[in-house]
């Protein structure tokens, strides 16, 4: 049996979260943005065990705190893969077991966002647990840096990918900004996480990557806003897939995911102006 033609009136009737990087340097206020979006239909994955700033906001949490963790919350959120064996990681056993850790699947209904903070301590959870495998030991037992490294860059991949398939949810993966020098004293901005394979691949995983930042005008106050095309002037990572966001957005989830899921919005109908966002 082949596979069935999804026609153009039933895709666009199926739910598809937006899939969105959030980076910004610490004390921007990237953990607040749960305070933008409905607490009662999030779902928030605390790995920074730094949720002082939103100790008020009624929403449910997990805090995985091991790396095998992270992968069975990862499958339990998202499903099974079913391109692996059901034997694989991610595959149907993995899956059959996550739930009976967490729970019925059915729970996860209620939410329509996934909130991941953050990336970057999911990569260190990530690099301490590779570091203790088989590939980072060459045959004499001595460390083999390069195998950490490369088993550390295909598991953190794989583990944003597969919550990237949680299809009907909106995923807020957020990481830590940090400023670069080359050899040249060239500076640049990218993502704070370790390896580079993560780093390099992740923006091409979501669908959106914004830079949340204190913009500072040569005439006017300071404000925060979400930085959301490539070509901005202050050489901040961006991307839109959409093609609907201006080159600046008031930093408030809720009103971004509207605004992507416009259908009504034609891709390329924003005309990537700058306007003053709200702090």
């Amino acid at each position: 049996m082949g596979l069935p033609i999804i026609s153009a009136d039933e895709r666009m009737k199926q739910t598809r979260g937006v899939k969105a990087l959030i980076l910004g340097p610490p004390g921007v206020g990237k953990t607040s943005l749960l305070r933008t979006i409905d607490p009662a239909s999030t779902l928030f994955v605390d790995l920074e065990a730094g949720d002082l700033a939103v100790q008020d906001v009624r929403v449910d949490q997990m805090r995985p705190g091991t790396w095998e963790e992270c992968r069975d919350l990862a499958c339990f959120l998202a499903g099974p893969n079913l391109n692996v064996r059901p034997k694989d990681q991610y595959g149907q056993e993995h899956y059959d077991r996550a739930v009976a850790r967490f729970g019925s699947a059915d729970a996860l209904s209620k939410y329509s966002t996934i909130f991941v903070d953050s990336i970057t301590v999911a990569g260190r959870l990530c690099f301490n647990w590779c570091e203790h495998q088989p590939e980072s030991y060459n045959a004499k037992g001595e460390k083999n840096l390069l195998g950490t490294y490369g088993l550390h860059g295909r598991e953190l991949i794989q583990w944003i990918t597969r919550l990237q398939h949680a299809r009907a949810q909106n995923v807020v993966f957020v990481a830590l900004l940090e400023e670069k020098e080359d050899d040249f004293k060239r500076k640049s901005w990218a993502m704070q996480v370790d390896g580079a394979k993560a780093g390099r691949e992740m923006p091409g995983i979501v669908d959106c990557v914004l830079t949340m930042a204190i913009i500072r005008p040569e005439d006017g106050e300071p404000f925060r806003a979400f930085v959301t095309d490539p070509a901005n002037p202050y050489g901040f990572p961006a991307k839109d897939r959409s093609g609907r966001l201006d080159q600046m957005e008031k930093p408030h989830l809720g009103d971004l995911f509207a605004k992507l899921n416009d259908t009504n919005t034609a891709r390329g109908q924003s005309a990537k102006t700058a306007p003053r966002a709200a702090a």
